[in-house]
């Protein structure tokens, strides 16, 4: 129920900072402006993401410290604002990885509806950027999602599909690193476990236990690899 309010909360108030700061800029402004310079040596990474990482380092927040993971999340954002605050909150930061994990949101609408291949687009855009500035990409799989509690009109379930597929194949064809978070999560109805997701679109402490590992083998394939 937490994890549903906060989310009902983000999205009304990015309705009065929307004039302002629609792609979520500000948000971070202050701490990019007091983060160092990384030395040498230091593998940096960055989470890119919407409410799913914007949620993660309050549940686990000694997975960010102690690996030196940055959060960028940020509640309620489609692709479309994150790749505005891309510079901002990544190729700035001179990371060496960045794990993107969106699309959810451009699914529930949260925009206005939207076509899978622009935000497919998006998610290409930031990987390419990344690239050009030398930063390695993991490319998470959206997760399950069988119903939105916020738009219940919606049915997610094949728009997840094919938008995973559809990050899993320009990942494989550009040398990027796919990570599937969605195989090891999703449970008999297409959707998020409630033992591991409150509100079934929304990973608890337990959820982010499972996403955790695999997130961590991914960067390391990054790492490793000749992006």
């Amino acid at each position: 129920m937490k994890y549903y309010i906060a989310v009902i909360f983000s999205l009304l108030l990015g309705k009065f900072a929307t004039a302002q700061d629609w792609p979520g800029i500000g948000r971070y402004e202050k701490q990019n402006a007091a983060l160092s310079e990384p030395v040498k040596d230091e593998t940096r990474v960055v989470y890119m993401g919407d409410s799913i990482t914007d949620f993660w380092i309050n549940n686990d927040g000694d997975f960010f410290k102690n690996n030196n993971y940055i959060d960028r999340g940020i509640s309620g954002q489609t692709t479309g604002q994150m790749l505005i605050r891309f510079r901002p909150d990544v190729i700035n930061l001179k990371p060496k990885v960045v794990v993107i994990l969106a699309g959810i949101n451009d699914i529930a609408e949260n925009n206005g509806p939207s076509k899978l291949e622009d935000v497919m687009g998006n998610l290409a855009s930031m990987a390419e950027l990344a690239r050009a500035n030398k930063i390695k990409v993991v490319m998470a799989s959206v997760l399950p999602a069988a119903a939105f509690p916020w738009k219940q009109s919606i049915d997610p379930k094949p728009k997840v599909k094919a938008l995973n597929d559809m990050i899993k194949a320009y990942a494989e064809k550009n040398k990027f690193i796919y990570l599937d978070y969605f195989t090891t999560m999703v449970d008999e109805n297409q959707g998020l476990p409630k033992a591991i997701a409150d509100d079934g679109v929304h990973p608890n402490l337990a959820g982010y236990k499972i996403m955790e590992p695999l997130a961590q083998a991914a960067i390391a394939k990054a790492l490793k690899s000749k992006q």
